[in-house]
């Protein structure tokens, strides 16, 4: 019961890639005082009647026409605006419409002088005023924030994690393999983000889908024999975590790192995985204490509908991302 309560919850929160929305990117990048070069990228599917648009200072004149870059998943424009000698620094900044689309923006201002300015919007915070230089506290606080909201979002991160709740019953061993897990995937996500180590975005994806499906085949097995995944979960997690730390660097990617601020916006990012991991996994352990509780009235076999909807889900997502991959 619990199972399928929780796989029905993913389902909702899932689309075609098991994410929402990605974010929208707003950079300025001063080349002569005053004068920017503005690129801003969007997803090119977006919710119905949904649009966002940068705001940028009344002062700030487009000089040049907005130029398209290549065709991708993503409508990227490029345009220079002049702002006059004062620039940007105490005027607001922001993007217009993220309530309406769902999803965040990341606003990067590069200045003439070396500072860099970055900040996640959301909807209630669309748009700041440019400080004279960004505080720790804030970089420490949005990227924690974004940290909790990528894994709460990312279905497939959250079924493999639920999937190792229904292999490792026991506290201890469980314990063990959820730390393993966390283990695994901050040591890729810290050494992608570095530049140390690169895969491709959408094989990842691939690969993500698959550690799920594998997973789901384990579990689905009516007669449990000592595999090496039920003998030694600790190392299966720690191995798949190597794997799904790609993909949280490629969440990261897409909204970048502070100039200077890179150690602790990546710190904060992990922290904010992790709060949103044990939030999710507490809250699967509880919700399993009151359903034990109630009377056992369905049959045998409907335990096995969630795991079996689990690897379907996963298989569904092996193909399509290949699919998305080989395009």
């Amino acid at each position: 019961m619990r199972a399928l309560v929780l796989l029905l919850a993913a389902l909702a929160a899932g689309d075609a890639h098991a994410h929402g929305l990605g974010p929208s990117l707003l950079e300025l990048r001063e080349e002569t005082p005053g004068r920017f070069q503005v690129t801003w990228r969007t997803p090119r599917i977006q919710f119905v009647g949904a649009s966002v648009a940068p705001v940028l200072p009344e002062r700030c004149r487009r000089v040049t026409p907005a130029v398209e870059g290549e065709p991708d998943v993503s409508v990227t424009l490029r345009w220079v605006v002049d702002c006059g000698g004062e620039g940007v620094v105490g005027e607001r900044v922001g993007v217009d419409g993220l309530g309406a689309a769902k999803t965040e923006a990341l606003l990067r201002i590069a200045l003439a002088d070396g500072r860099v300015v970055e900040r996640v919007l959301r909807a209630a915070e669309p748009s700041l005023v440019v400080p004279v230089r960004p505080r720790p506290l804030d970089v420490f606080r949005d990227y924690l924030r974004y940290g909790v909201e990528h894994i709460l979002s990312g279905p497939d991160h959250l079924l493999f994690v639920f999937g190792l709740l229904l292999l490792v019953p026991a506290a201890r061993p469980l314990v063990q393999t959820i730390t393993a897990f966390t283990a695994g995937h901050s040591v890729t996500l810290s050494l992608a983000v570095l530049g140390i180590a690169t895969v491709p975005s959408r094989a990842v994806e691939v690969v993500i889908a698959l550690t799920v499906l594998v997973l789901a085949v384990e579990l689905a097995r009516t007669t449990p024999s000592p595999t090496f995944m039920r003998r030694f979960p600790w190392a299966m997690s720690l191995l798949f975590g190597l794997l799904h730390g790609l993909a949280f660097a490629g969440a990261l990617a897409e909204v970048g790192l502070p100039s200077g601020e890179i150690p602790l916006a990546l710190f904060s990012f992990n922290c904010g995985i992790e709060v949103g991991q044990l939030a999710f996994v507490l809250a699967v352990l509880a919700l399993g204490r009151v359903v034990g509780r109630l009377p056992e009235r369905l049959p045998a076999w409907i335990r096995q509908v969630p795991v079996y909807a689990m690897g379907s889900l996963a298989a569904f997502w092996c193909f399509q991302r290949t699919v998305l991959l080989l395009r």
